[in-house]
């Protein structure tokens, strides 16, 4: 049978997408999987990124970690957490928050440190204490290079999530480990493809979001940016 004719069958066929192993179960397992990766990979980073932003200081430290951690191989590190702590699900989970850490960290970093300054400094001179500056004007002005970050590190996250299956765990990655170590052909690209679709989903919600967010448009709300800086004058008839 042809490899595309037997994944599409596959997917199409009510069956496949019910019961503990079926589709729909697969799908939620990787999500699950990626959620819990992106929201340590976010508890780690975001704090670190606001603070070297905020002081704007310590570029060489985000640079440095960024690199290094976006050079670690995830399934070789997985192999060697795997040999380090045994089977389970906190290594892939691990492997997968190292991977995730150095988008998000950038994405924080570059929007708080890339704020306008006069806002900053007008914000200062209205008598806003630094946790309010950074609160208040920092973080509502940087919020689409935040969720950019973040858009970047669930993509890559959903994208790698697949390692799970490597160490006899779920999610879509069963398709094509099971199907290679079987080499029925279809079923791998039944996992590819289903990953890419669940990327496309998650990258949609993550675009609206960085749209509604822009600052000044007032899409979410209206930004500090907005009530710093002074009106124009009207003239007078």
């Amino acid at each position: 049978m042809n490899v595309f004719g037997g994944a599409w069958d596959f997917i199409t066929d009510p069956a496949q997408w019910g019961g503990s192993t079926g589709i729909a179960a697969r799908i939620l397992e990787h999500l699950w999987y990626s959620l819990l990766a992106v929201v340590a990979a976010a508890i780690i980073a975001v704090p670190l990124g606001l603070l070297i932003g905020h002081l704007r200081k310590g570029e060489v430290v985000v640079v440095g970690i960024v690199n290094a951690l976006r050079s670690l191989p995830t399934l070789g590190l997985l192999t060697f957490l795997v040999l380090l702590m045994g089977l389970g699900l906190v290594p892939p989970i691990m492997a997968l928050v190292i991977l995730g850490i150095p988008p998000i960290l950038a994405g924080v970093y570059a929007g708080v440190a890339n704020v306008d300054g006069d806002v900053v400094d007008a914000a200062r001179a209205m008598g806003m204490t630094e946790s309010q500056v950074l609160m208040r004007v920092e973080i509502p002005n940087a919020l689409p290079l935040v969720l950019g970050g973040v858009r970047n590190a669930t993509l890559q996250v959903i994208a790698t999530a697949t390692v799970a299956a490597y160490v006899n765990l779920g999610g879509l990655g069963r398709y094509i480990f099971d199907g290679l170590a079987l080499r029925t052909y279809d079923r791998v690209l039944v996992g590819a493809i289903l990953v890419a679709a669940l990327a496309l989903v998650v990258d949609g919600m993550f675009a609206l979001a960085v749209w509604a967010s822009a600052p000044g448009t007032g899409r979410l709300r209206r930004t500090p940016k907005d009530i710093v800086r002074p009106a124009e004058p009207t003239e007078r008839a």
